[in-house]
């Protein structure tokens, strides 16, 4: 197996109670069924990209106004597909809420996301590959409303397996963890937790994104260099040096380098903030957009950064609250486009890894979620960028700007 590749896999999960017990076959017997495929217009997903950017920022920003020294690392992709499958079945005042926290445009979003899923897995190349995996897992005897697989499976390609959780939920869990293994090549080989799935589930829905790729630049093995962590102490890190043609940009107190995987299509945008920056990134979708908006290929931009290994895992509902989806979250919430016997949000669970290194980017995310029931600028000198102290990356899909993955690097030298 080549060396010089890497890895990176995205999963998440959304589990929809209910409170009357479903009945079902005997044993973990999964049956397949599909919606039918809605006949959509042209779509385009770069809006979609945009949206989860600036949903990304924010809670980006959240979690580190919560935790301002840790290192952290999310899928804004992730965790934005799988309250955007919610939305799917939202109605009334919970879509509208939903759709401005989540920061998409209005009107249909069944092309746009149908044209993004499609796009997602037009990124393979000989280096680079990439596979989306969606699916959603009903308890045998729990409705669904067609209309609203019909939705799922025409924005997310996403089928309907069934499961009896209600008389075997360990099962269930069991079975719903292999295949997510399975689609993120081993990379999150226990997404849902025991005790995650009771009885009372009606429904999980996945989602899975793998990656393997490589810099189109590798990086060399560099000295190690110091770095300021966020605390304001001073870490001796692994850094790595690249030289290249790498794109440039400077606005809004942030310095951005954008480092090609193989191919160009995907990228990983580096930004530092200016020194005089403390604290969380303020970092906001339109500044990111005028930043890469004004990228510039430079004579020679020197970069050096830290080897990073991160990891992640937090409940998030206590954020997505903070960013505008309280109704989805309370009593309120109506779902009934997905059936007539779904609740309101009850969690969301968010874990993830990147690991940065010479030869590229592994990394992994999972989302959690549980939903109960109501009755069930251009450079002409050598430049260099040296990212001794915290700074941000957005790993993102340069045609459509998907953001796979971010991180905000407080200290380097620690997970």
């Amino acid at each position: 197996m080549p060396t010089h590749r890497s890895l990176a896999a995205v999963a998440c999960a959304v589990a929809l109670t209910t409170g009357v017990a479903a009945c079902g076959g005997q044993g973990p017997k999964v049956q397949e069924l599909r919606g039918a495929v809605i006949k959509v217009p042209p779509g385009d997903p770069r809006p979609l990209g945009r949206a989860d950017t600036a949903f990304g920022f924010g809670l980006l920003s959240a979690w580190c106004d919560a935790e301002p020294n840790a290192n952290i690392v999310l899928s804004p992709s992730s965790v934005a597909s799988s309250l955007g499958m919610m939305l799917q079945g939202a109605r009334g005042r919970t879509a509208t809420t939903m759709t401005r926290a989540l920061h998409l445009p209005p009107g249909d979003l069944l092309p746009g996301l149908h044209a993004r899923t499609s796009d997602l897995r037009s990124l393979g190349t000989k280096k680079v590959s990439v596979r989306v995996s969606d699916q959603i897992w009903a308890n045998t005897g729990v409705p669904t409303d067609k209309g609203y697989l019909d939705k799922l499976a025409t924005g997310y390609d996403a089928g309907l397996k069934t499961l009896d959780i209600t008389k075997r939920p360990e099962d269930a869990r069991k079975t719903i963890n292999a295949q997510i293994k399975k689609d993120t090549g081993g990379k999150i080989p226990e997404l849902l937790q025991k005790g995650q799935i009771t009885s009372y589930i009606g429904w999980v829905l996945t989602d899975a994104v793998y990656l393997k790729a490589e810099w189109r630049t590798r990086f060399a093995h560099g000295t190690p260099g110091r770095f300021t962590t966020s605390d304001g102490h001073t870490v001796q890190a692994g850094l790595m040096d690249a030289k290249s043609h790498f794109g440039y940009a400077h606005t809004a107190g942030w310095t951005a380098v954008d480092l090609p995987y193989s191919g160009g299509r995907l990228s990983m945008t580096a930004l530092l903030p200016d020194a005089t920056a403390h604290g969380c990134p303020t970092l906001t979708g339109p500044t990111f957009d005028r930043l890469t908006g004004s990228l510039g290929t430079g004579d020679d931009v020197q970069v050096r950064l830290p080897k990073t290994d991160l990891s992640s895992h937090r409940e998030l509902t206590p954020l997505l609250t903070r960013l505008g989806l309280g109704v989805a979250l309370s009593d309120q919430a109506d779902f009934r486009g997905v059936s007539p016997r779904a609740g309101r949000v009850a969690f969301v669970q968010h874990a993830a890894t990147l690991k940065v290194d010479e030869k590229g980017t592994e990394g992994a995310a999972a989302t959690g979620g549980g939903m109960e029931a109501t009755a069930m600028p251009a450079p002409t000198k050598k430049i260099e960028v040296v990212f001794d102290r915290p700074y941000v990356m957005v790993v993102r899909d340069a045609k459509t700007g998907e953001p796979l993955f971010m991180a905000r690097v407080a200290d380097p030298t620690r997970q």
